[in-house]
């Protein structure tokens, strides 16, 4: 699996986990509701900055985004 769909699928699994739509994360992250839409997808790259503003919003380490499902 590619890194970009790896951390998409992650960030759409945490997200859900704390129980908070698109909208909410990118308000937290200050962001767009349609840039989260395509991280989620696989389709954004996003940068070192951007998965750590993620990891704040979402509660969680940064690492995380990178493990692969069990």
């Amino acid at each position: 699996m590619d890194i970009q769909k790896l951390i998409g699928l992650n960030v759409r699994r945490h997200r859900m986990a704390a129980k908070i739509s698109q909208e909410e994360l990118a308000a937290r992250m200050d962001a767009d509701q349609a840039y989260i839409s395509r991280l989620e997808a696989g389709h954004k790259n996003p940068t070192a900055t951007t998965i750590e503003q993620i990891a704040n919003a979402l509660s969680i380490e940064a690492k995380m985004l990178f493990e692969k499902s069990k």
